[in-house]
């Protein structure tokens, strides 16, 4: 069966120090986190990788990752697409409020990709890892035939993905005892505490429960999605924009909790213990390194990572 992966790579991390951290090499030959992550999706089965990116970045991009992922691709019967997000890529009749200088968010991310998504697909992060039992789990739900809105997502515990370095950006998840999602709340400003000798996790003061499961931008979300994804597109500009037209974001985790709210979809929550890691500031690199290293030393992956496809 077809299934794709969309690799989420536009963003420039300003909090990276002004660099592309999507294109920062982490592993022993070069390796950047997507390469890891292109690893894991072919080894579980995805044959079909599209990468959202800027034509500001592209040519970059290409030279860094997109043209030898091509080859690989090709020698292991995987198609490769690329999607542009844009600050002005917006429904007709719209334009971009002035003085806007930022694009629209994760939900218009997915939606550069729309003119090449024809199958079941999964949604990452480029900066992230997941590991590999992740991709695994939503390529099998991805396979089964299911109505087009129901959903998955990986589920990751809290404590597994926070920095030691500064605050971060989690959805906040509300599971019912059948393993489903009800409720995803975008939450900010996340870090790590330690009280009585616990590790903990707090925003903005508030105490979070460092079990609670987390979004990390890892869906397996049905072709019909994209057009759900546009409709929601043109409320979200009709009214969050218009309150707040220089820093509304449309967010994946946001419009599918408003989904799920009005009973529109269903999200399985896949059960992942694997620690999440990746660069969301400049001290993280050294830390994604040696975790690297430590994988490889395990037997997780090769040094000469896709030489075992």
């Amino acid at each position: 069966m077809k299934t794709a992966l969309l690799i989420m790579a536009a963003g420039i991390g300003s909090r990276f120090g002004g660099g592309i951290k999507q294109l920062e090499k982490v592993g022993p030959t070069g390796e950047i986190i997507m390469d890891y992550s292109i690893h894991d999706a072919i080894a579980a089965g995805f044959n079909k990788i599209v990468f959202v990116i800027r034509h500001d970045i592209e040519r970059d991009f290409r030279e860094i990752i997109g043209s030898r992922i091509e080859k690989i691709c090709a020698k292991a019967g995987v198609e490769v697409a690329y999607g542009f997000q844009a600050l002005e890529d917006l429904p007709a009749g719209y334009a971009v409020p002035e003085g806007r200088s930022k694009p629209w968010g994760t939900g218009q991310a997915v939606l550069a990709a729309r003119d090449v998504i024809r199958e079941p697909f999964a949604v990452i992060n480029a900066d992230d890892y997941y590991g590999r039992e992740a991709f695994q789990k939503l390529h099998d739900f991805l396979c089964v035939p299911r109505g087009e809105r129901e959903f998955c997502m990986a589920g990751f515990i809290l404590k597994n993905t926070l920095s030691d370095n500064g605050a971060v950006t989690r959805g906040i998840c509300q599971v019912n005892g059948q393993g489903f999602l009800t409720d995803v709340a975008e939450t900010s400003n996340i870090v790590k505490t330690v009280k009585d000798g616990k590790a903990g996790a707090e925003a903005d003061g508030q105490v979070i429960d460092p079990d609670s499961y987390v979004s990390m931008n890892f869906w397996g979300l049905s072709p019909a999605f994209m057009d759900t994804l546009q409709k929601g597109f043109v409320e979200f500009l009709d009214t969050k924009a218009r309150d707040n037209p220089l820093k509304a974001e449309y967010l994946i985790p946001s419009f599918i909790g408003e989904l799920l709210k009005k009973g529109q979809v269903t999200v399985q929550v896949l059960d992942t213990r694997d620690a999440w890691f990746g660069v969301t500031y400049k001290e993280d690199k050294e830390f994604v390194v040696q975790s690297f290293r430590d994988l490889i030393a395990k037997g997780v992956y090769r040094a000469d990572l896709f030489s075992d496809l």
